[in-house]
């Protein structure tokens, strides 16, 4: 797999640089960026064979968001730890050593606001780190630590040969709700001009302190928590070199309908 750095994005090119990885533990000598496995038109295509392994996302950051193999349930990844939330809505630690994935965000967090946030809806919570940024052109990873008073979730179902799209998948996700529940919101903020490469806006995910719920957020109330905001100027892109992807149609615009799978 080739590593490269994403410059720009215009009239539907893409210019990519080489660029060698680093770690977290590197990371105060070098510059932070946010790393990506595939893309989500990709994913959209029905391209859910892991093509990286959780071991080696170790070591391009400590935190991110994506999904599993097979399209086998909600990743969220804080401090290093990897949490599944499969459509059972239970939640689990993976192999890092077996378990690959075939679409990741990760980066290794180093937040530079801090902001204590409450009584917001999610409509609440993305006004509040609009007036944070500094770009809406930029990258930004997104914590949240609180007490939700309430909390709405999704997962999804692990996948069989002949993969079907991703909107097939979730016209019938799975969905939870809990209440009076503390946890963590983990995600990413992607500038507009990533379109067919990343989820653009807001894409968030929940993760409860006890590790019993969790999945991608689709509805929150917070009661009460601290924010915390990591602005990222670099963006890696991995691409996988075999598989279903080399074969992918992804000459379509599917804005609409990963409007419909994001919810």
């Amino acid at each position: 797999m080739h590593s490269f750095k994403f410059s720009t994005l215009r009239n539907g090119f893409l210019v990519l640089l080489f660029l060698v990885g680093f770690s977290c533990s590197e990371q105060e000598n070098e510059s932070q960026e946010i790393v990506q496995i595939s893309t989500i038109d990709a994913l959209m295509q029905g391209v859910f064979d892991g093509s990286t392994l959780l071991s080696d996302l170790t070591g391009m950051g400590d935190f991110g968001i994506g999904t599993f193999n097979a399209l086998d349930g909600e990743m969220t990844f804080l401090d290093g730890v990897f949490y599944q939330v499969k459509a059972d809505g239970k939640v689990y630690e993976p192999d890092v050593h077996t378990t690959k994935t075939p679409f990741a965000t990760v980066t290794c967090f180093n937040p530079e606001w801090t902001r204590p946030v409450s009584s917001v809806d999610y409509d609440g919570l993305k006004d509040t780190i609009d007036s944070l940024k500094t770009s809406p052109n930029l990258f930004y990873a997104i914590q949240v630590k609180g007490t939700f008073s309430y909390i709405r979730t999704r997962s999804v179902p692990a996948q069989e040969k002949p993969y079907p799209t991703l909107a097939e998948v979730t016209a019938n996700q799975p969905e939870f709700e809990a209440r009076s529940v503390t946890g963590t919101l983990a995600g990413f903020y992607c500038p507009p001009f990533v379109t067919g490469i990343n989820v653009t806006g807001y894409h968030l995910h929940f993760i409860s302190d006890d590790a019993h719920f969790g999945g991608h957020v689709l509805e929150l109330e917070l009661q009460e928590g601290t924010l915390l905001l990591d602005q990222v100027a670099t963006f890696r892109l991995l691409l996988p070199e075999e598989g279903d992807f080399l074969d992918a149609d992804l000459t379509e615009d599917l804005s609409e309908e990963l409007e419909d799978v994001e919810g």
